[in-house]
């Protein structure tokens, strides 16, 4: 494991539109962090509520050497406020302060911030750089990396953006030490997803080294994040626009996704609502043959140790759920296709009928 105080590097290789993800300690605040940012234009630090008071001014000057001036906007803080009306706080900005084509939009705060700065980076202007500052787990390890960017519409869970790649991504541990700890489980749902898709080894590891990620000790977190990121810059590499392979990240997702649009977003963090939505998945890999009933013990317990729900919640019920399910990105001509465990470690993409679908929800929710 790597000592928390190491910066490292994870790179996703893209061909002419390869970024780094550099993870470590301190590295918000220092302006060597930035130096693959393109110089020139203005920085503009898009941030939220609760995260400016903390970092925005630490961003601000450490980018200041690169532009020649540089901006902040404050969103409001939530999954409720991803959305049209938010977004147009970001084009409002960048149009009143005449910004051109060389603005550098720095992406600084959760998955919220960040997928609403980078699908306002794609379309402004038809496309301005965007940099990465996550302040979440979930966003180090997840939303960050990829390019997928998007808002929410009352019927789907990010059914309107773009894939846009950022031109660096900046992971500072440090930042986790304010972070609430519902958003530390909630990243950590993000971060145990990993295993069971693509290293079984690192599910073994996640296991072993929950309390500690739990406790926030700085070398297990550098671990967490370091491989996470290594998977997914693996799976992006191979599949960009999620044709095929990439849609394995999306293990627990559907589920996941229904809740958060059924309850109303806002109510589950996204990292609740997918570890809810990996036990339902578990149970469905088990139900379909592919798995054995020990998998979904396994992976109940892991995602309850990490303070996570088990159960979804008894307001929704088994149609509203496939009502919603038929919305998702992953749906085909109406059939619901779910990300399942076909072995520990490999993760494919099956349809199941509305019947045993239904069967899988009511043996997880609190009813």
């Amino acid at each position: 494991m790597e000592e928390a105080s190491a910066t490292c590097e994870v790179r996703v290789q893209l061909g002419d539109r390869d970024y780094p993800i550099r993870i470590g300690s301190g590295l918000l605040s220092r302006p060597e962090s930035y130096d693959a940012v393109p110089r020139g234009g203005v920085a503009v630090v898009v941030t939220n509520t609760s995260v400016a008071p903390l970092y925005a001014s630490s961003v601000a000057r450490a980018v200041s050497a690169r532009h020649v001036r540089v901006l902040r906007v404050e969103l409001p803080d939530g999954e409720e406020h991803k959305n049209w009306l938010t977004l147009n706080t970001i084009f409002d900005a960048l149009l009143t302060n005449g910004c051109d084509r060389k603005t550098v939009l720095y992406a600084l705060g959760g998955g919220v911030v960040g997928d609403m700065t980078g699908f306002a980076a794609a379309c402004y202007m038809r496309g301005v750089p965007f940099v990465q500052v996550p302040t979440t787990l979930l966003a180090q390890v997840d939303s960050s990396v990829g390019g997928k960017t998007a808002i929410n519409h009352p019927l789907g869970k990010n059914m309107i953006g773009a894939f846009y790649q950022p031109q660096l991504v900046v992971a500072d541990l440090d930042v986790l030490d304010t972070l609430p700890e519902r958003e530390l489980s909630a990243g950590l749902a993000e971060v145990i997803k990993y295993g069971p898709i693509a290293d079984a080894a690192f599910l073994a590891w996640i296991e072993d080294n929950l309390d500690a990620l739990l406790a926030r000790d700085k070398a297990a977190l550098a671990h967490a994040v370091k491989r996470s990121c290594e998977i997914k810059a693996w799976v992006v590499g191979q599949d960009e626009r999620e044709s095929g392979l990439r849609a394995i990240l999306n293990f627990g997702h559907t589920f996941g996704h229904a809740i958060e649009a059924g309850l109303g977003y806002g109510a589950w963090l996204h990292g609740e609502a997918v570890g809810c939505g990996m036990v339902m998945a578990s149970e469905l890999s088990a139900q379909l043959g592919l798995m054995p009933a020990s998998f979904v013990d396994r992976m109940h317990r892991v995602i309850e140790r990490a303070k996570l729900p088990v159960q979804g919640p008894a307001t929704l019920s088994g149609d509203r759920y496939l009502e919603l399910m038929r919305v998702d990105k992953k749906a085909e001509d109406g059939e619901i296709r779910f990300v399942v465990i076909e072995s520990l470690g490999q993760a494919g993409m099956r349809p199941a009928s509305d019947e045993l679908v239904a069967r899988v929800i009511e043996a997880h929710s609190a009813r």
